[in-house]
């Protein structure tokens, strides 16, 4: 019997010129298509707002124990579906939709300056661009120090590094939700099966 994994995937509600985000979107036809029957798939839209960020996140993380917590977000100048390897801790002064920004810039005081996913975005990439999706993948080390980035930190910082970010682009732009649905599903089911295998590695280790 295969162990149920518990996974939370999230997107952001509009903000700016996205009146309509297609991260939000895509993780709602997600929803649709499922991670398989041995995955319980959470979805949450994510306000763009710092503060809600600092109090959903935790909780989100405590109420469910999840596997692997993605996060979605939507990038003007993506044009690829795009695996952000890791979360920065400082430089976040752009406003949020109440108008409010951290004062002290950063998101967690005393973190450290970047914490990188345990996930190989690397291996993740190449392993969907092999599998005929048609749709294009890439990686990113720069999530763009606004609610996205601020958001992967506080993830990577809760889960310990067993969170992971996907830049899509805008509907249209050129991908639909369907695609980009599918898209998020390949990536997910790569990315667990990595989480996995590197359990099994470490259990291995403990166990000689």
């Amino acid at each position: 019997m295969e162990q149920r994994k518990t996974v939370i995937v999230t997107g952001f509600e509009p903000f700016g010129e996205h009146t309509v985000n297609a991260s939000w979107v895509a993780v709602q036809e997600l929803k649709k298509l499922g991670l398989g029957p041995n995955v319980d798939l959470h979805i949450t839209e994510v306000p763009v707002e710092y503060q809600a960020v600092q109090n959903l996140l935790p909780s989100l993380w405590e109420l469910y124990h999840p596997q692997l917590v993605v996060h979605v977000g939507v990038s003007g100048m993506a044009t690829t579906v795009t695996l952000e390897k890791c979360g920065h801790n400082h430089g976040y002064w752009r406003l949020d939709n109440c108008n409010f920004y951290p004062k002290s810039e950063c998101c967690m005081d005393g973190g450290p300056d970047c914490i990188n996913s345990a996930i190989d975005m690397d291996v993740v990439c190449k392993r969907v661009k092999n599998s005929d999706l048609g749709i294009s993948v890439s990686v990113s080390k720069d999530a763009g120090r606004y609610l996205c980035d601020y958001t992967y930190y506080t993830s990577l910082y809760l889960g310990k590094g067993r969170s992971a970010f996907v830049h899509v682009p805008p509907l249209g732009e050129p991908y639909n939700a369907k695609q980009l649905a599918q898209a998020l599903q390949a990536v997910i089911l790569e990315m667990l099966n990595l989480l996995e295998h590197s359990m099994e590695k470490q259990l291995c280790q403990h166990s000689h």
